[in-house]
């Protein structure tokens, strides 16, 4: 009991605040009990003191014989008890009257209550007066009746069980009222801070007090608000850094893959050169014919040259992202451009080119970048087309935005390898062969640089041929 009185504020304000409304009220009671009593009996000794001070000046008028009628009527008064009355030898005097006992009774008890629920007199003033025909002077002794101040304190001890089953009563009920309502908000207010500390903020603080403690309430709300929002904000944003670690994990492996890769395209071509320019040197067998051969050191290391350009592309690709300069460009200017830097090619295989563009097709990037796109795009379709094929080459315009495509014939990509072109390194060929000249990545640069534009480049085989396109 104990133990779980100590764990509830309730059950603590509840306590105290019947221990103290419990002694206040017995200590009310027990003041009013002797202060009443008291008061009254102040009272009663002014009133007896008035009156015996104008009985006492009708007395120094009249001669001792003629007092009796004096003495009898103060006498009869409710108020008084008995009257003695001394020489002043302190000797006894026998009161000139006749109506009442005037036969002394010894020492008069001077207490106002004798315990035993007797009344007893209360004792006045002694007044000093002398008889109009006597120069003696007497002492005159009032004392007057107690019966109702003890029949006042009785009243107190007769409802005294009363007024201690009322307040213990008052203060059960009282104290529970003040308890509830003083923990209630508090009480409210721990449960709230248990959700708190669990980080559960689906809660709301009744805002109907005006008090501090309803000031608390709404300071908790808003409280409450902030903490949502800002968790919400942090998850979002523990969500965006788990993304932005893992795709940095992906790039980070990207790079990794793609260095090695690097390193073994480079290692070939300058293998075989190494290998050719040695065999030249010694003299050894077919390397005798240094033209031949110094021919095809030469071609390897054009092919070398384009594929460490290449490297520097992606190279500069990734440092700048998207801070590289932008223009307005005319894609249709540039494909023609290209066209017209590869009519030998094109003739040489006999290849024919149609032409769906408009008179001009404006789009913004940077130009050297979508050069090289419309460039690597156009040249795969005329490198890798055999001999008499079509080239389908389109643009349209629809929205502000401009969809390119170019489709070869004669020509199709196995399925498995759709999904891997843009991979850096990657050929369709198997064997990794350098009779297209292709170095692999090209159509990776490509889809590097539409991602720097906000686009991407897709492929498809057709009836015919294979369709790249992108729309930007």
């Amino acid at each position: 009991m104990t133990k779980k009185t100590k764990g509830s504020l309730f059950a603590k304000v509840f306590l105290i605040t019947v221990i103290m409304l419990f002694c206040i009220s017995l200590l009310v009671f027990g003041m009013l009990a002797w202060l009443m009593p008291q008061t009254y009996s102040n009272k009663l000794n002014t009133i007896l003191d008035e009156r015996a001070q104008g009985f006492v000046s009708e007395l120094e008028q009249v001669p001792f014989s003629d007092s009796g009628g004096l003495f009898d009527q103060f006498i009869a008064d409710m108020e008084i008890n008995s009257v003695e009355l001394y020489n002043s030898g302190g000797d006894w005097v026998a009161l000139p009257t006749k109506e009442f006992d005037n036969e002394w009774g010894g020492n008069i008890a001077q207490t106002e209550f004798d315990g035993l629920g007797e009344t007893s007199p209360i004792l006045s003033n002694h007044y000093y007066f002398s008889f109009s025909d006597r120069s003696d002077r007497y002492t005159l002794v009032v004392y007057g009746e107690a019966e109702h101040i003890l029949e006042l304190q009785q009243s107190f001890i007769r409802i005294f069980p009363l007024i201690l089953l009322t307040v213990l009563m008052v203060a059960f009920v009282v104290s529970w009222l003040y308890s509830r309502m003083i923990t209630k908000p508090v009480l409210e207010i721990s449960r709230i801070s248990e959700k708190m500390s669990d980080l559960q903020l689906d809660w709301t603080v009744d805002e109907q007090r005006t008090d501090e403690l309803g000031t608390l309430g709404k300071s908790l709300n808003r409280l409450s608000r902030n903490l949502s929002t800002a968790l919400s904000d942090l998850q979002n944003a523990n969500r965006k850094l788990e993304a932005d670690i893992e795709h940095e994990k992906e790039l980070e492996q990207a790079r990794t893959n793609f260095f090695s890769a690097v390193s073994h395209e480079l290692k070939t071509p300058v293998t075989i050169i190494k290998g050719q320019l040695e065999g030249m040197l010694l003299g050894i067998g077919a390397y005798k014919d240094h033209e031949k051969y110094l021919t095809r050191s030469l071609e390897i290391a054009n092919t070398l040259e384009t594929m460490v350009q290449e490297i520097l592309t992606i190279s500069r690709l990734e440092t700048a992202g998207a801070a590289f300069k932008k223009d307005c460009l005319d894609c249709v200017q540039i494909i023609k451009s290209y066209l017209s830097e590869t009519e030998d090619l094109i003739a040489g295989k006999d290849l024919q080119i149609y032409l769906d563009v408009p008179p001009s097709a404006l789009i913004t990037g940077n130009k050297m970048l979508m050069e090289k796109v419309f460039s690597n795009l156009i040249g795969n379709a005329i490198k890798y087309s055999p001999q008499g094929a079509f080239i389908y080459i389109s643009v349209h315009t629809e929205y502000r935005q401009i969809e390119f495509s170019v489709e070869n014939t004669g020509a199709h990509i196995p399925e498995d390898s759709i999904s891997k072109l843009f991979d850096a390194f990657y050929r369709v060929e198997q064997s990794r062969s350098r009779k297209t000249g292709g170095s692999g990545l090209g159509l990776y640069i490509v889809q590097e640089i539409l991602h720097q534009h906000g686009s991407e480049c897709t492929v498809c085989n057709t009836q015919d041929g294979v369709k790249f396109s992108f729309t930007i």
